[in-house]
């Protein structure tokens, strides 16, 4: 079984039916495969979809019923700091959520889905 984490930009592409969602429909929509979601993802999105007027329960249905949101906890809190300190000498607009994304991704050890050039150059990254 393959497990992915789906950053924010890949799940608004999804979401939206854009050409780069429509690229991972497959990943999501077979059984095979185990999707995460950082409950800090969960809340960007749904902060997008509020922002621009788009129903703030299509983002919060699909990305609960798409796949498992995994809490904030301790580990993952202290990993998401370790990594942004890392990143960030490397890549100063590297943010704190790209780091929730990274933390998570290594706490149920998947590859990540993204569009966001923040994360070029990390492993297990699969860019749409």
């Amino acid at each position: 079984m393959n497990k992915f984490v789906l950053d924010a930009y890949a799940w608004i592409e999804y979401l939206n039916g854009s050409e780069r969602g429509n690229a991972i429909v497959s990943i999501v929509d077979n059984k095979n495969n185990e999707i995460f979601t950082s409950a800090a993802t969960l809340s960007e999105v749904l902060s997008k979809f509020l922002r621009t007027g788009k129903s703030e329960f299509i983002a919060i249905n699909s990305i609960h019923s798409l796949s498992s949101v995994v809490p904030v906890s301790s580990d993952i809190a202290v990993g998401t700091a370790r990594i942004h300190h890392d990143q960030k000498k490397k890549n100063k607009n590297f943010g704190m959520l790209d780091s929730f994304v990274v933390a998570t991704a290594q706490n149920v050890d998947a590859k990540i889905i993204t569009g966001d050039d923040d994360f070029k150059g990390l492993k297990n990254v699969i860019f749409i």
